[in-house]
């Protein structure tokens, strides 16, 4: 039987995701906007300590310079009013301006908030504001995560925000200019203990140079991609648009891999390994795994992109 997308999504079975993070997401999204708003702002601070949060380029924070300095102009109780529609998901204009906004430049804002916030342009967490319980919970559980997670958790939680994105039209997004490809001669190739499969190497080395058109070339014109945590993307323009929306820059560093035969004359790959994004210090990455599904002509068919439970994770390659 030929595989379909949903078949491909139970290659590796045992490969075990840290499911705490959408649970805590859950959690999360279940507080009052109030509570929200708080606890991702105790979260960064206490994030701050350990964990670099990297300013944002100007390409990313051009499109929301206009709607910041029209949250700065407001009065604290306004500005109050508009970071909770935005928890809330009202329907209002600065709400639809978020929502079309990419997550890079979602992320903008909110660092550029948090700096206001100290400086005191914008309204801070009143002073000898607790926290409920269910928020103090969260808090704790986000303390419990390890650091790739935690970025995890705080990055869906205001990446979600603003009105409901599925209610705008495609030609509403907007997304920072898309850097160049890195030159040939400055990119450097990876190495994957026990696989040398190149269409994998191929996918680790063009993502890593930020070449997305030569990426989108390795992939079936059917084929598709899951992001940690979400619904697989399917067809080429769609995920084309993922690596240029979410993918910019990032820093593949895979490290094992291993290669199966699978039905049909497809190849089944698991290879684990740690990712850094350019919005946190080198010493915060991720512990991945990236489960590939190879149709017979070597195109990739489907891959997916599991946040990984635990680092011994990396290390299982068991079915």
């Amino acid at each position: 039987m030929p595989f379909t997308i949903d078949s491909a999504r139970s290659i590796f079975p045992n490969t075990l995701s840290a499911d705490a993070v959408p649970a805590t997401i859950a959690r999360f999204n279940q507080l009052s906007a109030e509570d929200q708003l708080a606890l991702i702002w105790f979260a960064y601070l206490e994030m701050g300590r350990a964990i670099t949060i990297a300013a944002p380029g100007a390409a990313s924070m051009q499109f929301a310079e206009p709607t910041l300095e029209e949250i700065k102009k407001m009065s604290f109780p306004q500005q109050s009013q508009a970071m909770c529609d935005l928890a809330n998901r009202a329907d209002t204009p600065v709400c639809r301006t978020y929502a079309s906004w990419s997550p890079n430049i979602k992320l903008g804002f909110w660092y550029r908030l948090g700096q206001w916030m100290e400086e005191g342009f914008v309204a801070p967490i009143p002073e000898g504001y607790t926290l409920s319980a269910n928020a103090a919970s969260v808090l704790q559980a986000i303390r419990n995560l390890d650091s790739g997670q935690q970025i995890t958790v705080l990055r869906n939680a205001v990446v979600d925000m603003g009105f409901d994105t599925g209610k705008l039209a495609a030609d509403q997004r907007v997304a920072e200019p898309v850097v160049p490809p890195q030159d040939m001669g400055q990119r450097t190739q990876v190495t994957i203990e026990g696989l040398d499969n190149p269409t994998v190497l191929s996918y680790m080395n063009n993502l890593n140079a930020n070449d997305f058109e030569a990426l989108i070339g390795l992939f079936a014109p059917d084929g598709g991609l899951q992001p940690p945590f979400r619904r697989p993307i399917v067809g080429s323009e769609n995920i084309l648009r993922f690596f240029k929306e979410e993918c910019q820059n990032l820093r593949l560093m895979p490290e094992r891999g291993v290669s199966e035969p699978a039905d049909e004359g497809f190849t089944q790959i698991k290879v684990t390994g740690k990712v850094q994004t350019p919005w946190f210090g080198a010493g915060v990455g991720m512990n991945i795994a990236w489960r590939f599904l190879l149709n017979p002509e070597g195109k990739i068919f489907f891959v997916a992109i599991d946040l990984l439970a635990s680092p011994k994770e990396l290390l299982n390659f068991a079915r």
